[in-house]
């Protein structure tokens, strides 16, 4: 369970003094000059830790990650969504814009003074002062206590820089704390910053305990090594791969030490390491790591790595990403959830025995009354189903919060990086003793044999595979657009995610072999499920759906032949006058994206932000 070090526990601003709130680059008053001086933070073990906590807050607060980097970075890709889409909506100046590949600078979402963009370096800048005061005042070299604290701060400082790059790009780079000479600052090349985060965390993963080795690495919300490993990982992919430049090119980094053979080296280097430390991925069960997340299990040694801490009455992940309740039922107190999901197609992609499909993509919503049950949603608005209320063993007590972290990364990704990292080295063999332990947790056997004959028969085979995988994977945890962007994918597969959506709709192609309605009944005791026909859960009597017809392969003449199952038009077509609707219709699939990904994945810098950043910032490379 949560532990008693949960953030809202740590946070001591009367000891930090810290009035930091308005603090960006663009947009930064003289710092207070009271806040983490040597005086404040001493020598103190405790004191120290306090103030890294204070670097948590800021990632918890309203509008930073806890309400718009994390519900709306990641979107849209081409197997998750946000709820929604349509054309004839956009631009709507806010959430579909940023959606959609067309962010502007005045956008409604982001255009605050207290928004992401803001919190982000003020983050930065709370990290910049731990490490500046224990670095100068805490004697590192000979406090294996202060030096863990050091590698802690850095990491937390490289995660709010990693997605900084991810969301803008080019951005101001700074690594001390502010004072008069450094209040605005342009961007630097990213370069730059991943180089410094690359360096900073190889110095981190020698001074942090790995999980479990030590009181402090026993929760997942405190940082680990496995996690700092992990995160160099990252790092060194995103540095060694593809993005849209300052010089309106998507390319790849010229920088010789970005070199993409030696960033897939320390890739490899890292994930192996973790891979060798940690409990294996075999012995974790895929449905178990998200019963964990939901239920408040920060046990460090299971799947998780690291989690972005909230309270419970903080944090909207459920909120965005979790099943969809209509009422205030018996799983929760707030009618939430449902706010993105995964691409339509992406549930009859994956194959009809990879248990990762039931758990990913979940086609109902709970009903409005107060003992619910599950009733189908629209073909168009499909719930992730990582994330449920119903998993939960506490009552949720916001209108908006649930509490409930968000996982940063978990074990298998490490798994998935290091196959990618050696197959790009050249060690096919190697990178498929990686990847075969997330597919056999997933799939048969049988099954995974024959993926791994069509894998690793060639290099090219292996990358489209992890292509494939990861997607499968990691649908719904906000990873997919990133990776896109960074092996340039990314308008590729949008444009084919158009294309299925369009086959799905009309019942051609790969999705031929599917029915137009489904057929569905709530379970009753003792009921005989049909066979091919599925529930997404253990089912319980009155409450849970019994669904047939979203099996390739079943048809409408066998559903009808189902004693007192409902038929339900999901995938059917109209015609009226000549004219054919279908369920997906051209609106939403045109709805996914209105500009060129590659070009526009780059969120501008908000006009506040630019307006208050003495000349220093600017979006002209992004047609602003």
């Amino acid at each position: 369970m949560k532990e008693d070090y949960k953030m809202k526990n740590y946070i001591k601003l009367s000891i930090l003094s810290l009035s930091l709130a308005g603090l960006a680059s663009c947009e930064m008053d003289s710092p207070n000059q009271s806040a983490l001086q040597p005086e404040v933070i001493g020598f103190t073990e405790k004191l120290a830790e306090s103030a890294i906590m204070s670097i948590h807050q800021s990632f918890g607060e309203t509008n930073s990650y806890r309400g718009r980097f994390t519900p709306y970075y990641g979107l849209n890709t081409d197997v998750e969504i946000i709820n929604g889409l349509a054309a004839s909506k956009t631009p709507d100046g806010g959430k579909l814009d940023l959606g959609a590949y067309n962010a502007t600078p005045n956008n409604s979402q982001m255009n605050t003074d207290n928004n992401a963009y803001a919190k982000f370096y003020e983050g930065i800048e709370r990290a910049n002062m731990v490490i500046k005061n224990i670095t100068e005042n805490g004697d590192p070299d000979n406090r294996p206590e202060m030096a863990a604290l050091l590698g802690e701060a850095m990491t937390l400082r490289a995660v709010i820089y990693l997605d900084l790059i991810k969301g803008w790009g080019d951005v101001p780079a700074r690594f001390d704390p502010i004072d008069d000479q450094t209040i605005y600052q342009p961007r630097v090349d990213r370069d730059e910053i991943y180089k410094r985060l690359l360096s900073d965390l190889d110095y981190a993963k020698n001074v942090v305990a790995w999980p479990n080795g030590d009181d402090k690495t026993k929760s997942v919300e405190r940082i680990n090594r496995a996690f700092v490993k992990g995160l160099r990982a990252r790092i060194a992919l995103y540095a060694g791969g593809y993005s849209y430049r300052s010089d309106k090119t998507v390319r790849l980094s010229n920088d010789p030490d970005l070199a993409r053979e030696k960033m897939y080296q320390i890739a490899a280097e890292e994930c192996q390491d973790v891979i060798d430390n940690c409990t294996p991925l075999s012995n974790l069960a895929f449905i178990d790591n998200f019963k964990a997340l939901c239920q408040d299990d920060v046990t460090a040694g299971k799947e998780s790595l690291w989690e972005i801490p909230f309270s419970d009455g903080r944090g909207r992940v459920l909120y965005t990403f979790g099943v969809k309740h209509l009422a205030k039922d018996q799983y929760t107190g707030q009618a939430q959830g449902g706010v993105n999901g995964p691409l339509p197609s992406l549930f009859y992609d994956y194959d009809v025995d990879d248990i990762r499909r039931n758990i990913t993509c979940v086609p109902y919503e709970w009903s409005s009354e107060s003992k619910s049950s599950q009733a189908l949603r629209a073909v168009n608005k499909w719930c992730f189903g990582k994330l449920r209320y119903e998993w939960m063993n506490r009552r949720v007590t916001s209108t908006n919060d649930d509490g409930v972290n968000f996982q940063y990364m978990r074990l298998a990704d490490v798994y998935m990086m290091a196959a990618e990292a050696y197959n790009e080295l050249g060690d096919i063999n190697k990178a498929w003793t990686c990847l075969e332990p997330v597919l056999s947790r997933a799939l048969p056997a049988a099954k995974v044999d024959a993926l791994k004959a069509k894998y690793t028969a060639s290099k090219d085979a292996f990358f489209k595979g992890i292509v494939e995988q990861r997607a499968f994977e990691f649908a719904g945890e906000m990873l997919r657009k990133a990776d896109l962007v960074r092996w340039n994918l990314i308008d590729e597969k949008m444009a084919e995610a158009k294309q299925k959506m369009t086959d799905l709709a009309q019942l051609k192609g790969d999705y031929a072999d599917l029915p137009e309605n489904l057929y569905i009944k709530l379970y009753e005791t003792g009921m005989e499920i049909p066979e091919t026909a599925i529930t997404f859960d253990t089912p319980v009597a009155g409450e849970t759906l019994v669904i047939y017809g979203m099996n390739h392969g079943d048809t409408d003449d066998e559903g009808t032949k189902l004693s007192g199952f409902d038929k339900a038009n999901w995938l059917g077509a109209t015609t009226k006058d000549g004219v054919t609707t279908y369920k997906i219709t051209d609106d939403f699939i045109n709805g996914l994206y209105i500009n060129q990904p590659s070009t526009h994945a780059i969120w501008p810098i908000w006009q506040t932000f630019c307006d208050k950043s003495n000349g220093q910032l600017d979006n002209s490379w992004l047609g602003f």
